[in-house]
């Protein structure tokens, strides 16, 4: 695995669910349920209420089958330990199944999982914890906030992650949205940063936003600014591979780089690239 970056670079996996939200077409596809003709599975979810109007309804599963779910996210945190990982991430947004816990509008159920819904995030978070040494670092995407009034908001996730921190994990990353197919997110250039910067106030836990951060100097303000301590890159990353050497050309940092980069990247080509871009 070390053989597919450079040297000291940090390689983490992020353990997740789909919950009600499986049985789906990739995003680019579509996202929507798989047709019966395409080999559709059954999904499970805290409370048997669907993702939106034209979605499968969900199996609710039990009290033992709960547990043994908490049992095989520890395995896969075991076995990602056993494959060379550095970092371990759970993710509890996106309204995925350990999302689908915690907020009031996907967990309905009468038992200690919904008068609780902490309690299965923070079961598996322990379990998953207990799996990895202490030299490796363990992290959660969380959800700031369902954008739908009486859903979980940000205090719930500031409570998420102080339980996180109790539980010695290093680092949220905090998104939102994602529980209920009907919902208008308000998206635009660093929607989310607010977000991070109050669960940021609220815990002692090392703070990483996400979502439409572009640009490097926007990046840079929103780390040198105090609201966030990491940024985390997706589709701008996609859309450029290299977007961290050019990040670090533009803002003057140094940065390590394959040896074979050098040539393509002399003391003067950021600077013409960025005199010239388009």
């Amino acid at each position: 695995m070390r053989t597919v970056a450079p040297k000291a670079t940090l390689l983490g996996i992020q353990l997740a669910h789909a919950g009600r939200k499986g049985s789906a077409r990739r995003p680019w596809e579509g996202g929507k349920p798989l047709r019966p003709d395409e080999n559709p599975w059954p999904t499970v979810a805290p409370s048997k209420l669907a993702f939106d109007a034209d979605w499968p309804l969900p199996e609710e599963l039990s009290v033992a089958e709960i547990r043994a779910m908490v049992d095989a996210f520890a395995a896969a945190a075991r076995r990602a330990m056993a494959a060379g990982f550095d970092i371990v991430e759970l993710h509890m947004a996106h309204g995925y199944l350990l999302h689908e816990f915690l907020s009031p509008l996907s967990n309905r159920r009468g038992d200690v999982y919904g008068t609780q819904r902490l309690k299965f995030s923070t079961e598996v978070a322990r379990a998953v914890r207990e799996m990895v040494p202490a030299s490796r670092a363990v992290g959660a995407r969380i959800t700031g906030t369902d954008w739908v009034e009486g859903g979980w908001d940000v205090a719930d996730a500031g409570a998420l992650a102080r339980a996180l921190e109790a539980l010695d994990f290093g680092y949220v990353c905090v998104s939102s949205g994602g529980l209920l197919g009907t919902v208008k997110i308000p998206i635009g250039p660093g929607y989310q940063v607010p977000l991070a910067q109050a669960v940021k106030k609220s815990c002692g836990l090392t703070v990483r936003t996400v979502g439409m951060i572009v640009d490097a100097a926007q990046a840079e303000e929103v780390v040198a600014g105090g609201h966030a301590d990491m940024i985390a890159i997706a589709r701008a990353a996609i859309d450029d591979p290299r977007w961290p050497w050019h990040a670090a050309a533009r803002l003057g940092a140094e940065i390590a780089r394959p040896g074979p980069y050098a040539r393509a990247a002399p003391a003067v080509w950021p600077a013409y690239k960025l005199a010239h871009a388009v």
